[in-house]
């Protein structure tokens, strides 16, 4: 995958982890509405595919995501501050 399908996936896996945010905060107050727990659920499982894509083909981009086998090598990618991300 070239470099620019990195930054979008990214891209993509930090939008959709702001949409859960505001969905968890919505469902905090209305935690009865269906809508927004299916629509949360349903944009779950497109994050956790995207940053399980992301891990496979570069690196876990948290530690929640490393593989029982790594070297605890999630924190090896440049990080965001540090002008890597686009």
């Amino acid at each position: 995958m070239a470099d620019t399908d990195k930054y979008q996936l990214f891209h993509f896996i930090i939008a959709t982890s702001f949409v859960l945010d505001d969905l968890r905060l919505f469902l905090d107050t209305h935690p009865t509405e269906m809508v927004a727990l299916e629509y949360f659920q349903s944009v779950q499982t497109v994050r956790n595919e995207a940053v399980q894509k992301y891990t496979n083909y570069y690196a876990p981009i948290c530690s929640y995501n490393v593989a029982p086998s790594d070297d605890w090598s999630w924190g090896n990618e440049p990080w965001p501050w540090e002008g890597e991300c686009k």
